[in-house]
């Protein structure tokens, strides 16, 4: 699908499109405005970013990614160990959800950002996450993922981060085997996302519930005001970009 495919976010007689991206920034480390930059090329409505800042003012540091982007904070952050979601002023807020999952001594802390919003008539769980380096608490975090998401009690849900596993891992697969892999169900600009210098392995993914319809999903590798510059210096990770069809 050529990259100028992707629908734009709209309301629909019955439905909403929005645009979803999942985005690894590394803590903000590398070029700042350079991260805006790709951000606010996706035009998404909702942002799941992945390693946002979790200490000395943090919360600063992610209101201004927001500023910069265009968007507001919605929920996470240091809160769920370093989940966070940022959305655009199309959506409505009904609640949010900040979860620290079981800490594994001698790893880091996870958690989930989670929120319930409604974007020109739809209701849709929202959940970020960052799961471990370790394979087995990794597919125990993924089970969690998904008892969450049923947990928010929506009739749509996405679900979008850096799993640290690739299609065929066991986390990633019992992702896949609830939810919608967007690139899977109907791939659109570029597959890998790691790293941004030698793109050679999928490890970060957007998901949907069932109901969802995917009209496009994938790395915005040639997507207009999306350089390879910026994609290189804004962090370590390639985003996802997702463009979903979300019945109201």
């Amino acid at each position: 699908m050529p990259l100028t495919d992707l629908p734009a976010s709209r309301t629909e007689n019955g439905s909403a499109v929005i645009r979803v991206l999942s985005y690894n920034i590394r803590s903000m480390r590398d070029d700042n405005a350079a991260l805006a930059r790709v951000i606010r090329a996706c035009d998404p409505d909702l942002v799941l970013i992945q390693e946002a800042p979790r200490f000395f003012r943090w919360r600063k540091a992610a209101a201004r990614l927001a500023a910069a982007c265009d968007l507001v904070v919605l929920s996470g952050g240091a809160t769920a160990a370093g989940p966070l979601l940022l959305c655009s002023l199309r959506a409505t807020v009904e609640r949010t959800e900040d979860v620290l999952l079981p800490l594994t001594p001698g790893l880091h802390r996870r958690g989930f950002a989670a929120a319930v919003v409604r974007v020109g008539g739809a209701r849709l769980g929202v959940l970020s996450c960052h799961l471990s380096l370790q394979a087995d608490e990794r597919e125990a975090q993924a089970g969690l993922l998904l008892d969450h998401l049923a947990s928010l009690s929506v009739p749509h849900a996405v679900a979008g981060g850096d799993l640290n596993d690739r299609p065929e891992g066991r986390a990633f697969r019992r992702l896949a085997s609830a939810l919608q892999d967007c690139w899977a169900v109907r791939p659109w600009g570029a597959e890998y996302t790691s790293t941004p210098g030698d793109p050679h392995q999928r490890i970060d993914a957007v998901f949907a519930t069932a109901g969802v319809e995917v009209l496009g999903c994938g790395v915005p590798v040639g997507l207009a005001g999306v350089t390879e510059g910026d994609l290189r210096g804004a962090t370590d990770h390639l985003p996802v970009l997702a463009a979903l069809r979300v019945p109201v």
